[in-house]
């Protein structure tokens, strides 16, 4: 009887995995403004009340979505940004490998956040742009750190920390949006954005130099 508790709680958080997996999948050729709750509990299985008791209304469910689609990376981009080798083309091809990487593994993922970023659902555009406030946060922390950085101010170093993470964001919609089996669409969508990142840095070292 003493281990009940334990397997109730593994029961609840199976369940509520499997209705965020079961979103996510019917959510790859809807916006989650017109995906219905019912929809998401016979996929997997369960009671609209069994939903309620994971999430109070779909908005929820897509936070939840948001969070698990973007929170492991602020991890991955710290390392980015404090590895070793602060060249700026060291930085920027990490960085795109970065973002590549990130969508091989988490297309579904990349695909909600490109359609919702900008959706119909008011709290998933809002904890999507808290998200990637935070990634902008970490960013400019990063930026601070380095050389090149000297002289310049937190407001302009957190503008160009947005640059960047918008650039990711583009970038990694672009790559999702490709062919997986065309390597030479994906080689210049890299390409391209290495080359726009290139250009950020460009005026980024003569930042210093413009008129007064």
């Amino acid at each position: 009887m003493s281990h009940t508790p334990g397997i109730r709680q593994a029961q609840k958080e199976q369940t509520r995995q499997a209705l965020l997996d079961a979103g996510l999948r019917l959510l790859d050729r809807q916006s989650l403004s017109s995906l219905g709750l019912r929809e998401v509990t016979r996929a997997v299985g369960v009671t609209p009340a069994a939903f309620y008791r994971h999430f109070p209304d779909m908005a929820a469910l897509g936070v939840a979505l948001v969070s698990e689609a973007l929170g492991s990376l602020h991890a991955v981009i710290r390392n980015a940004m404090t590895a070793g080798g602060q060249d700026s083309d060291e930085l920027i091809d990490r960085t795109v490998a970065i973002t590549a990487g990130y969508v091989d593994e988490h297309r579904a993922h990349v695909r909600f956040i490109a359609r919702e970023r900008y959706g119909g659902v008011r709290p998933v555009r809002q904890a999507i742009a808290a998200e990637l406030g935070r990634f902008t946060d970490e960013v400019a922390a990063g930026l601070a750190s380095q050389p090149v950085s000297a002289g310049w101010n937190a407001a302009d170093l957190r503008v160009l920390a947005g640059l960047y993470v918008d650039h990711m964001v583009l970038t990694a919609a672009a790559i999702m949006e490709a062919p997986q089996d065309d390597r030479a669409a994906r080689e210049e969508i890299t390409r391209a954005a290495r080359l726009q990142m290139q250009i950020i840095s460009v005026g980024r070292r003569h930042w210093d130099e413009r008129p007064a």
